[in-house]
């Protein structure tokens, strides 16, 4: 008896999108990237870093990748290079997005390309929140409340919402808002979003259309400092590159580190 034919898996059904370009850049790397990695080389268990997530800086490395992507925009705006002219800046409110496009300003003014656009800070471009786990690594919070990393590893990120906290699912719900009401409020313009790792995640699925399957196990690697940019047609947006770092080849010698975690967010794989 012959096997019944796997049922077809209809295409996403993109939505109209009236923007020439839509570029989302996550910021450089935090001091909580660097904490959280650090931890787990050496096998720590019980770090939770003091203060709020809001308010966690860049390193040093982490500026020096957002200056190196303030040089990108210095070439692209001189004709050097493919990338955003643009038209209107959106920034998460936290520290280390805030600082990423300042750095980014800075040094394509002082390439002489100084990018003289609007900058608006939107909440819902903030990092997943994490409730109760607020700063907390995967391996503390697995050995202060092993059910609830148990049911974290169960759902998976995308569905998992910790006590006070969000779910991937929710940031996707929140981005969507502000992706429709862009749409309206700045047809035909080049927008840049300055956020992070679970915002690209989440700009990606919603531009993808309704009936998108979410990324695998809920998360995707989204380096620090890189480049996710959309081209418009005037009816849809289309994924030119998605988590791009080739501009920060232009570094010095030894080069620039350009993955980490987000201090709140799901493990991302190095």
């Amino acid at each position: 008896m012959n096997e019944p034919d796997a049922p077809t898996v209809p295409a996403p059904l993109p939505l109209p999108r009236r923007l020439a370009e839509l570029v989302a850049v996550r910021h450089g790397l935090s001091e909580a990237n660097v904490v959280f990695e650090q931890a787990k080389a050496d096998g720590i268990t019980d770090a939770v870093l003091d203060g709020s997530d809001t308010d966690v800086p860049l390193s040093a490395t982490g500026v020096a990748q957002a200056t190196a992507l303030g040089a990108w925009l210095a070439r692209t705006r001189a004709g050097t290079g493919t990338g955003p002219r643009l038209d209107l800046v959106l920034c998460s409110p936290y520290r280390r997005a805030r600082d990423t496009w300042e750095a980014m300003r800075r040094e394509a003014a002082r390439l002489g390309h100084a990018p003289d656009v609007p900058l608006l800070i939107d909440e819902r471009l903030r990092d997943r929140e994490m409730g109760v786990f607020e700063l907390h690594t995967p391996a503390a919070i697995r050995s202060r409340a092993p059910a609830e990393a148990e049911r974290r590893a169960r759902l998976g990120d995308w569905l998992y919402r910790p006590p006070g906290g969000e779910s991937l699912a929710d940031v996707a719900l929140r981005v969507r808002t502000l992706l429709a009401e862009l749409d309206a409020a700045a047809p035909g313009k080049r927008v840049l979003v300055v956020a992070h790792d679970a915002v690209v995640v989440c700009l990606r699925h919603a531009i993808d259309g309704i009936g998108a399957p979410v990324p695998p196990g809920g998360v995707a690697v989204v380096p620090n400092a890189s480049v996710t940019r959309w081209h418009g047609d005037g009816t849809r947006l289309r994924l030119a590159e998605f988590g791009s770092t080739a501009h920060l080849d232009r570094t010095p010698p030894g080069g620039l580190p350009t993955t980490g975690r987000e201090p709140n967010g799901p493990p991302r794989p190095i």
